[in-house]
């Protein structure tokens, strides 16, 4: 009888990890961190998500509500590329993250992450293929759960443009004005970047991508 209740105990469980997909080279995960909630979503912390839903918008893509976060499917030169918005909220990023590269059997070189970096400044785009976590709590939870560093990431500066004691205030604080202005351009350039990602890998993406903002011509 304990048997037996076991196997039914079993067969009801859900797991964590469902069934995978067949693996195939041509699928991507790209994961836009940031926090659920209407209060959170003009937030600088929440410029994975702006990225994501600008291209879901201009692919007539639809995000649908799914375990730990919001899927929409990209088709980009015959690749299929899974947009994710953790619904973990940022601190626990790493739990959607893993359980989405298990549910497609991806393999570990075909995640990107997008998230906020208070270390750049506004508006600087830089992609690595692994680094540390920089102090952002999204990224650390990331490599605990994967266990490993070892993955790519585009980071884009809010800037630090905050009082000692403020950190948190900020980057869960609304973009000004100008920073608003600015968010389309920097998503279209962070889009163009996973699609490059996807299509000629991550080095010739960098040289890209990581290119240093011309200085005006008054600048010594």
């Amino acid at each position: 009888m304990k048997i037996l209740k076991a196997l039914k105990a079993l067969l009801k469980a859900k797991p964590d990890i469902l069934l995978p997909i067949e693996p195939s080279d041509m699928n991507y995960l790209v994961a836009g961190l940031g926090n659920i909630g209407d209060e959170y979503a003009s937030t600088r912390h929440n410029m994975g998500f702006m990225v994501l839903d600008a291209w879901a918008q201009a692919s007539n893509a639809v995000f649908k509500t799914e375990r730990y976060g919001d899927i929409a499917i990209i088709s980009f030169k015959g690749r299929k590329i899974y947009l994710l918005k953790p619904s973990t909220y940022m601190n626990l990023s790493g739990k959607a993250v893993r359980y989405w590269l298990g549910k497609l059997n991806l393999p570990i070189g075909n995640l990107l992450v997008i998230c906020d970096d208070l270390n750049l400044p506004f508006g600087t785009i830089r992609m690595r293929k692994s680094g540390s976590d920089g102090g952002h709590n999204g990224l650390k939870d990331i490599e605990a759960c994967l266990g490993t560093s070892q993955w790519s990431r585009i980071r884009i500066g809010i800037g630090s443009d905050f009082a000692p004691g403020n950190q948190v205030d900020y980057v869960i604080g609304d973009l000004g004005e100008e920073e608003k202005a600015a968010v389309p351009g920097i998503c279209e350039k962070v889009i163009a970047g996973v699609k490059d990602f996807t299509t000629i890998g991550p080095d010739r993406t960098m040289n890209n991508l990581n290119v240093r903002p011309k200085k005006a011509d008054n600048d010594v």
